[in-house]
């Protein structure tokens, strides 16, 4: 269930459960499930995403916010 827009950084939280597009997968917008380490980006929104570090150490723009 999305709960809160990827492309603003306040709605990030680290820990959070998100979906995440990543480089390679931008044209198919195939989906990558992870929990949040890290907010890589430093402006307060991006149209395409804020892009962070999942767990599994992959890196990608969140396109969906999930509840637990």
């Amino acid at each position: 269930m999305e709960i809160m827009n990827g492309k603003q950084r306040k709605n990030i939280k680290l820990g959070a459960r998100v979906q995440v597009v990543e480089k390679h997968n931008q044209k198919s917008g195939v989906l990558t499930e992870g929990v949040v380490v890290k907010v890589l980006t430093n402006s307060a929104s991006h149209p395409h995403g804020i892009k962070v570090r999942l767990e599994s150490g992959k890196v990608g723009r969140v396109k969906k916010i999930l509840e637990d």
